[in-house]
């Protein structure tokens, strides 16, 4: 019972993926007490997504503590074209590590377990993503969530920088392919 399949269901604007459920026993004095412990991830599919967790004796009750949680916990993370990450990011919780990269229209998401219900949920289309170490469901997600908090968009990175986005996008740009002329003079 420590595996299922994830259930995913359309909520008003956000969608829910239950990631991992596990029945977990409490002995007392009367032989053994179950509850159930679940993991959900709940998302808009336009960069915002967040993850929780949830406790109980039955296990809706728990899937709905766990999404109740989920939904006050969301993030923000920029999405290139609305479909892929600006750039790579490498997370990191417990013995959990995991690389994601961005990738070319029509790549898909190329992940797995619980790593590919965090993706799906944010509104990812095209990303590779590796994951090492320790598979644990709740270390998995919280390493995936690491590496999303660094994403940053051109926006971003030029505020901080206290340059224009148009000479930070120019540059990737460059990287990419054609040479610009500030880079053929250095």
């Amino acid at each position: 019972m420590a595996r299922r399949p994830q259930q995913e269901e359309k909520d008003n604007e956000f969608v829910d993926k239950l990631v991992h459920i596990n029945r977990v026993a409490a002995t007392v004095k009367g032989g053994r007490r179950f509850s159930f412990a679940a993991l959900v991830v709940v998302g808009d599919q336009k960069g915002r997504v967040g993850f929780g967790h949830g406790k109980a004796r039955e296990v809706p009750e728990a899937i709905r503590k766990a999404t109740d949680q989920a939904k006050n916990k969301m993030i923000r993370v920029p999405l290139r074209e609305g479909r892929t990450l600006h750039h790579d990011g490498k997370g990191r919780w417990g013995a959990g590590k995991i690389i994601m990269r961005s990738a070319p229209p029509g790549t898909g998401v190329i992940a797995g377990g619980p790593m590919r219900a965090v993706l799906e949920t944010l509104g990812v289309q095209d990303v590779v993503a590796k994951s090492t170490g320790s598979s644990n469901a709740y270390n998995m997600v919280r390493a995936t969530f690491e590496a999303l908090k660094q994403q940053m968009s051109p926006r971003q990175v030029a505020s901080k920088r206290g340059k224009k986005v148009s000479d930070i996008v120019s540059r990737r740009q460059s990287t990419a392919g054609e040479a610009t002329p500030e880079s053929a003079e250095a």
